[in-house]
C-alpha cells in the first residue's frame, strides 16, 4: 500500500472516528441536561397497536405520560425491553421529559450512558487507528 493509500484511509477513519465520538458525546449531553432540566413523571407502558402475537417483542411498546400542563403525550419508547427489564402492558415507569419537547425522555434506570461511552470509546480508539496510520505513511 503506497503513502497516498493510506492517508487517503486515515482521512476516512479520522472522519468516521469523529462523528463516532460526537455522537456519544451528545448522546451523553442531552441525557444530563434532560435530567437536570427535565421533569419527572410516571408513564404508564402500553403495547404497540402494530404488534401482534409473536411479532410483540419486534416493536417497542408506547409510553403515554401526563405533562404538568396536563397534555397527555404518548410516544415510542426510547428504550428496548430487555430479559433483564422487560416492559409489559401496564408497566410504570419513571421517566423524566424535556418540558421544552415532551416527546423527548429518559427513562430510568434504563438511560443507556453505556452505549454513548462505547461509541466515545469506539470513536477514540478508531481517531488513535488514524494517527498511527498516518505515523507508518510519514516513515
Amino acid at each position: 500500500m503506497n503513502t497516498a493509500d493510506t492517508v487517503v484511509m486515515a482521512v476516512v477513519a479520522v472522519c468516521g472516528g469523529c462523528v463516532m465520538a460526537l455522537a456519544g458525546l451528545a448522546g451523553l449531553r442531552q441525557t444530563r441536561r434532560i435530567e437536570r432540566t427535565g421533569v419527572k413523571a410516571w408513564a404508564l407502558v402500553k403495547r404497540h397497536p402494530g404488534a401482534r402475537g409473536d411479532d410483540a417483542s419486534s416493536l417497542r411498546p408506547l409510553l403515554q405520560f401526563s405533562t404538568e400542563t396536563g397534555q397527555v403525550v404518548e410516544i415510542d419508547s426510547p428504550v428496548p425491553a430487555t430479559r433483564r427489564w422487560p416492559l409489559h402492558n401496564g408497566d410504570a415507569l419513571l421517566i423524566t421529559y424535556d418540558p421544552a419537547d415532551p416527546g423527548t425522555v429518559v427513562v430510568h434506570p434504563r438511560e443507556r450512558r453505556a452505549l454513548d461511552q462505547a461509541f466515545i470509546a469506539a470513536g477514540t480508539l478508531v481517531l488513535l487507528l488514524a494517527f498511527v496510520l498516518v505515523g507508518f505513511a510519514a516513515v
